[in-house]
């Protein structure tokens, strides 16, 4: 990667635009894909190495309208079907192409309520612009329209010109809805059911809302701040929000509807139960789950050394182990948090990774190291009871397991060492079976997700479900989809 300076990023568009903006309207489907995709500006990996600012900076205005002409605004437009909440792209980018900003945000807002979490942290790479038209013509997704990057550019304008409006809220209809979690699929539903009338309450089991966004997600890959504005701009709703608030624990699920009155309920209390390996050495001191890392560094700020109180262990040689967005997180925090070294080991290729391309080049500018092809067979710990390296074992790829990718096959005898201080788990988690426990009539599936239908019921009446809870790890986008959906069954249960 050439690692040019945004000057230098915007100073070519602007060469670009100046030849192309007075003959817009004559572009030809040919000249649209001859102008060059647009680099995401970034800090330098050398300086970011040490910092939690944003690593990616975002488009100029010149990047942004120069990329949006690169829409060949196909009639059958198949990033549509790309897009979970099928927003209308073309429509959006061609509003971008245009310098009309507030028409391209309005567009996006008419199916996405999280624009600038969404243009940030969505995997766009597998969904709208996967079917691309001007990717698959050039033959390399990677030269698709950046439709991520122009989600971002217009939300974050809409919020540098302070250009939103509080959704209107429709009369009081005496309904009361609880909204369990207070995670993307949450929010959703909190907003479209808050905007029917009825009167929301979220319940969140941390001190802070946002669910995976505020615990799990970086600050250099999202800012705590923008979350923070869509939870503003649902209590300029009248959305109630409860903090430190177990549903299961504090109260059971099926009292806030018979002793609490509440008239629906939807529960979007994530994924968050991690899972280990089970193997020897996975209780020393020393051995994190990539959950209670995170949660550490990113809701309870360790990484402000000498301002937070959160303790979190030094480390001088960390090895995460997982592929996945959570591991590249969990890897890329532990350099900022000072570790010398930090290593992932990952029990297959780089094509198998399910991280999203951006982070693992990200992690590679950083100077994290991967091992493929390698997975842990135990961990080691000295005479205290303190992680002091890990043994591997070396893979090949067999055939193609239940997920469709080539499965691990350990190579007998390949054993070797990694020296570490510190080892965090990040290999996926399980669901939180405490609402299931307190809720038998609850229908669960073997994993722990709850059973939904099409339109987010489960198994009780007036209970909806969605997001990471449904179907296990999965993007912030899913969670939306799926709580639009829920949102809509629920406003339809409470007006009949």
């Amino acid at each position: 990667m050439s690692h040019k300076s945004a000057e230098q990023l915007n100073a070519e568009a602007r060469k670009h635009l100046d030849a192309l903006l007075p003959r817009k309207d004559a572009l030809k489907p040919k000249e649209r894909m001859a102008i060059p995709a647009q680099e995401m500006p970034a800090q330098d990996p050398a300086e970011r190495r040490r910092n939690v600012s944003e690593v990616a900076l975002g488009y100029s205005q010149e990047q942004a309208r120069l990329e949006a002409l690169r829409c060949l605004q196909c009639k059958n437009a198949p990033c549509i079907e790309g897009c979970p909440v099928r927003i209308d792209i073309p429509a959006f980018v061609k509003a971008i192409a245009d310098g009309d900003y507030q028409k391209s945000v309005d567009i996006i807002k008419r199916n996405s309520l999280l624009p600038a979490v969404c243009g940030r942290v969505c995997p766009q790479e597998v969904q709208c612009q996967a079917p691309c038209t001007v990717g698959k013509a050039l033959k390399d997704v990677d030269k698709a329209v950046n439709i991520g990057r122009l989600e971002r550019y217009v939300a974050d304008w809409e919020r540098e010109n302070q250009s939103f409006d509080v959704p209107a809220v429709k009369p009081e209809t005496g309904k009361k809805v609880a909204v369990i979690g207070s995670g993307p699929a949450s929010l959703v539903v909190a907003a479209d059911v808050r905007r029917e009338g009825h009167a929301v309450t979220i319940f969140e089991a941390f001190h802070k809302p946002g669910g995976v966004m505020i615990y799990g997600i970086p600050e250099f890959r999202l800012p705590k701040k923008i979350v923070q504005m869509e939870i503003d701009t649902l209590a300029a709703m009248g959305v109630e929000l409860r903090t430190n608030y177990v549903v299961g624990r504090t109260r059971k699920l099926t009292d806030l509807m018979t002793k609490d009155g509440y008239h629906a309920i939807f529960v979007g209390t994530g994924a968050g139960l991690p899972k280990f390996m089970n193997i020897e050495g996975e209780n020393l001191i020393g051995v994190f789950s990539a959950n209670e890392y995170l949660t550490r560094a990113n809701l309870m700020k360790a990484y402000e050394v000498g301002k937070a109180d959160t303790p979190i262990m030094p480390s001088r040689k960390v090895v995460v182990l997982g592929g996945g967005n959570v591991a590249m997180d969990a890897a890329r925090v532990a350099l900022r948090l000072g570790a010398g070294e930090v290593h992932v080991v990952y029990r297959r290729t780089e094509v198998e990774m399910p991280a999203r391309v951006e982070e693992v080049r990200h992690a590679k500018e950083e100077g994290i190291e991967f091992h493929l092809l390698q997975n842990a067979k135990r961990i080691l710990g000295d005479e205290y009871g303190r992680v002091t390296g890990i043994e591997c074992l070396r893979y090949e790829l067999g055939e193609p397991d239940a997920s469709g990718r080539r499965r691990p096959v350990e190579l007998k005898g390949s054993e070797f060492m990694i020296e570490c201080d510190a080892v965090i788990v990040a290999i996926g988690n399980d669901s939180n079976p405490l609402i299931k426990q307190t809720t038998p009539e609850l229908n669960v599936n073997k994993w722990g997700h709850i059973i939904v239908d099409e339109n987010g019921r489960t198994s009780i009446p007036g209970v909806y479900a969605g997001g990471d809870i449904v179907l296990g790890a999965a993007t912030v986008i899913l969670a939306m989809g799926q709580g639009r959906t829920a949102a809509k069954a629920i406003n339809e249960y409470l007006a009949g």
